[in-house]
């Protein structure tokens, strides 16, 4: 399903001459390519859906984290381009949930798998990955679950 999106947005982007798009698709494109070489090396034919969202998310992370040193440095020429990838990016990730929502997904898996300290964050993060991979920001996820946890 993503493989087909980005193809079809990668034609579309070029028809109308939205280079910003063409660019942003361009690099995921590259980015699932690797991950499908990785993938055959585990002797898998491509890299799962799962996968490709979790690179998408690191690409946004990736980008979160230059805005802010672009922004800092006075570059907001910059900041501005690399906001526009994300935006890009954004279409083929699920809704992301905030963090209410997440904290509450966390406490019910808590009390579901009755954990009660920080050791138990392994099983979590395991249960989160599984079902909400690609919806939500994991180092958030981490924090929140040593919040709950202590």
């Amino acid at each position: 399903m993503i493989r087909e999106n980005l193809q079809n947005t990668l034609k579309e982007a070029m028809k109308q001459r939205d280079m910003d798009t063409v660019s942003a698709v361009r690099l995921i494109i590259a980015g699932m390519k690797e991950k499908d070489v990785e993938a055959r090396g585990k002797g898998k034919d491509q890299a799962s859906e799962d996968d490709l969202l979790s690179m998408m998310q690191t690409m946004v992370k990736q980008r979160t984290e230059s805005i802010q040193i672009y922004t800092n440095n006075n570059r907001a020429d910059l900041a501005e381009k690399e906001q526009k990838e994300i935006d890009v990016i954004m279409r083929f990730l699920p809704k992301q949930l905030n963090k209410d929502d997440i904290t509450a997904i966390i406490k019910q898996i808590v009390a579901e798998t009755n954990a009660s300290s920080i050791k138990d964050m392994g099983k979590i993060m395991s249960c989160l990955k599984k079902q909400y991979n690609g919806q939500m920001d994991f180092a958030l996820a981490s924090s929140i679950i040593k919040e709950v946890l202590q």
